[in-house]
C-alpha cells in the first residue's frame, strides 16, 4: 500500500520541486538583472523592476521612499552614469502557498562591504515585480559599540524628532 501511495504522490512531489526551482530561478533572474540595471545606470530598467506602489527603504533612518520619491533622489546619480553596483553574495528567498508572492534575503558586495537586501515580490501580469526593497549595511557584532557611538548624535536627534510626532 505504501508503494502505492508513493508511487501515485511521486509525480506531484516532483512537479511541485520543479516548480518552485523555476520560480526561484525567475526571482533570482529578476533581482540580478535588476542590480545589474543599476550598475549600468540604466534608469529604465531599474525603476520598471518595481511594482507602482512599491516601496524602498535605504539605509539612512530617512531613506523610506515610494517609487516616485525613490526614482528622484536616484535620478541624478542614474543621469551621471553611475549608480550602484551590488552583487549577491548568498540568496534565500520563500514562497506563499499560491506562489503569487515571493519575499527573500541577499548578502550583497557592495561599495559599502556587505550589505543585505530583503523584500517582496509579486508575481503580476506574469512577471515578477519588486513591492518592497530594504536595504541594510552589516555590523559585526564587536564593532557595534564604536558604530553607536559614531551615530548617535545624528540619530538622537532624529529620535527627538520622531517622538515628537505621536
Amino acid at each position: 500500500m505504501k508503494k502505492i501511495l508513493l508511487f501515485i504522490l511521486f509525480p506531484f512531489l516532483v512537479t511541485n520541486v520543479y516548480a518552485q526551482d523555476t520560480l526561484k530561478a525567475q526571482i533570482n533572474i529578476t533581482l540580478d538583472s535588476w542590480h545589474k540595471a543599476a550598475a549600468e545606470a540604466n534608469y529604465k530598467n531599474y525603476f520598471d523592476a518595481f511594482e507602482d506602489d512599491a516601496v524602498f527603504i535605504g539605509t539612512d533612518a530617512t531613506e523610506n521612499w515610494n517609487k516616485s520619491a525613490f526614482q528622484a533622489y536616484a535620478k541624478p546619480y542614474f543621469d551621471k552614469g553611475k549608480a550602484w553596483s551590488f552583487t549577491a553574495l548568498e540568496r534565500h528567498i520563500y514562497f506563499s502557498a499560491d506562489k503569487k508572492t515571493a519575499w527573500f534575503d541577499e548578502l550583497l558586495d557592495t561599495q559599502m562591504k556587505i550589505c543585505r537586501g530583503s523584500g517582496v515580490l509579486v508575481f503580476i501580469k506574469n512577471q515578477w515585480k519588486i513591492k518592497q526593497y530594504v536595504l541594510s549595511m552589516t555590523i559585526p557584532n564587536d564593532n557595534s559599540d564604536e558604530v553607536i557611538k559614531t551615530k548617535a548624535p545624528i540619530e538622537d536627534a532624529l529620535i527627538t524628532v520622531l517622538k515628537g510626532r505621536k
